[in-house]
């Protein structure tokens, strides 16, 4: 656990290493196409991470320094190569249904 928490491109067990989790995330986020509108994605909280990693072209080790809140909307405006990031909106009937 040791390895995979301190190596992004680690995989001890096989798995997906973390960097490749920010680069395939990423690379949905780049197919999106500039007329897709608002796009809402249902996602656990390390897709969250990975999308802001990708998004915000931070360092993959920035991943585990991000909080995902259950029940949150975080939100990426703008387009691929410019994204914005609106965080920390807690969701309700409300605001779910528009998308804020």
């Amino acid at each position: 656990v040791a390895r995979w928490l301190d190596d992004p491109a680690a995989a001890p067990h096989g798995g997906e290493p973390l960097a490749g989790l920010c680069a395939r995330v990423g690379g949905w986020l780049d197919s999106l196409p500039p007329d897709a509108g608002r796009v809402l994605a249902v996602v656990e909280p390390a897709v969250v991470r990975a999308a802001l990693v990708a998004a915000l072209g931070l360092a993959p080790a920035t991943f585990w320094r991000l909080d995902a809140e259950p029940l949150t909307l975080t939100g990426l405006t703008g387009r691929s190569g410019r994204w914005n990031l609106r965080c920390g909106t807690r969701l309700t009937p409300s605001s779910a249904a528009d998308g804020r």
